[in-house]
């Protein structure tokens, strides 16, 4: 609050000196206008629940209402001028509230940017009793762990009665489910996490909500489909009842056309900034190795069709017949190697960036892939695929994706999956972009590329 409160007081600030230049009588009412829009601001952005504990930290919704807020107290003032007959001047509107928006988002981001470096310390955790079957809180407990941006720490659980005397993945199983009161106050948490499980319907639920009711602990309840978010769930009540809607994932249509448009677009502007850039490092990888500059490989896009893939060529020029004398560093059909040998110095930190991949923004262009998507698989890695699995190609592979802003090679087998299908479920051009935006922090710092 105190940072939007200072947004709004720079961004009135800044509109009076760029819109006027110095002060005069005339300018008087704006200054005052400058010291009231902060306290104006903030009670928009709280009016539209934008400080709500739930939104800070994480996912696009906190940006979103911010943005809101900018355009309905932009329309607001417009609309209250000219009903109200009101001499404002113009330029003053158009700099000092759109600023005041941008400052605040970009402020925002920073706090979460920091919100972010306290949580993987341990700090501004809450702490979470989880509820479910073992195999369910293990994987929450795996999750939480891998990705403790979410601000989520499980310090107890709740089984079944058979299952309550082992601890589950280091966390202590505290109680079983009717226990769950019991096990808030013991463990001291604030947040009771309920995995889908038959023994809790309805009707048990809503019994435990009334008694967390009293000690103000928040309850949260995962559905069966955890993989689907976003916009295609929504709750529509029909006789009482709460039904979780679930559409379908848009894989054809007018969507799928403008993410196509898009792609190749940014794909042809981002080709002719950056051939300077490809020629050189072309040049540097034929004069570093012998061989060519481009490495060019077998790989299936969409609807299982094959395509070839082009790269900097990072390794040297036999790489493929010296493959079979290695052994990889995985567990899954993923062929990877740390410090493998066959790649070159320059190939080497070529990975480390992903400059090796700037190559296939032609195949963006050919529509073989698009910016964001699952990895391109190898026809022998897709031999393996089970039903499940297959799922990866129903859209075009990407050159970057989930896979690439948590972890690149560092991931498992299962984790990579299991990222690709949450990307082909629940992807939207919002989403694309959200990638790409995070593609450039892990791109620069270079973790978990071999």
């Amino acid at each position: 609050m105190a940072a939007d409160l200072a947004c709004g007081l720079l961004a009135g600030a800044a509109a009076v000196v760029v819109r006027f230049g110095e002060v005069t009588p005339y300018v008087t009412p704006y200054l005052l206008l400058s010291l009231v829009l902060p306290v104006l601001w903030v009670a928009m952005v709280g009016l539209n629940r934008a400080y709500e504990a739930r939104l800070i930290g994480v996912g696009s919704e906190e940006f979103r209402r911010i943005t809101q807020c900018g355009f309905f107290l932009t329309a607001g003032v417009a609309i209250t001028a000219y009903v109200t007959k009101t001499d404002l001047a113009r330029g003053y509107v158009v700099l000092a509230l759109p600023l005041m928006t941008v400052l605040t988002l970009s402020c925002r981001y920073g706090l979460r940017r920091r919100l972010h470096v306290m949580r993987a310390r341990g700090l501004c955790m809450r702490r979470v009793v989880a509820v479910g079957h073992r195999a369910s809180v293990a994987d929450l407990v795996r999750l939480f762990r891998r990705e403790p941006y979410h601000g989520m720490e499980i310090v107890g659980a709740c089984l079944p009665r058979e299952d309550f005397m082992e601890d589950v993945e280091g966390v202590p199983a505290l109680g079983d489910f009717s226990d769950i009161p019991l096990v808030v106050c013991q463990a001291a948490a604030d947040t009771v996490a309920v995995l889908a499980c038959p023994e809790l319907d309805g009707t048990a639920l809503r019994r435990l909500a009334w008694r967390l009711e009293k000690t103000r602990t928040d309850l949260v309840v995962a559905p069966a489909l955890m993989e689907v978010a976003g916009p295609r769930t929504t709750i529509r009540p029909v006789a009482g009842l709460p039904l979780l809607h679930v559409e379908h994932p848009e894989l054809s249509g007018v969507r799928q056309l403008l993410k196509n448009l898009f792609d190749r677009t940014v794909a042809a502007v981002a080709i002719a900034v950056l051939a300077p850039v490809l020629t050189a490092l072309a040049l540097a990888v034929r004069a570093t190795s012998p061989g060519p500059a481009l490495f060019r490989q077998t790989r299936v896009g969409r609807d299982g069709v094959e395509f070839t893939i082009l790269k900097l060529r990072t390794m040297s020029r036999d790489a493929e017949r010296h493959k079979i004398h290695l052994v990889s560093d995985g567990d899954g059909l993923l062929f990877k190697i740390r410090g493998d040998p066959r790649v070159t110095p320059l190939g080497g930190w070529l990975r480390r960036h992903s400059l090796d991949e700037l190559p296939q923004l032609l195949n963006v262009l050919l529509g073989h892939m698009s910016l964001v998507g699952p990895r391109p698989p190898l026809p022998e890695e897709v031999a393996g695929y089970g039903d499940d699995v297959r799922r990866r190609l129903v859209v075009r592979p990407g050159m970057t994706g989930l896979w690439q802003v948590n972890g690149r090679s560092d991931l498992s087998w299962e984790e990579s999956v299991r990222l690709d299908l949450r990307y082909v479920e629940n992807w939207s051009l919002m989403l694309d972009l959200q990638i790409l935006w995070k593609t450039w922090s892990a791109v620069a710092r270079g973790s978990g590329a071999y």
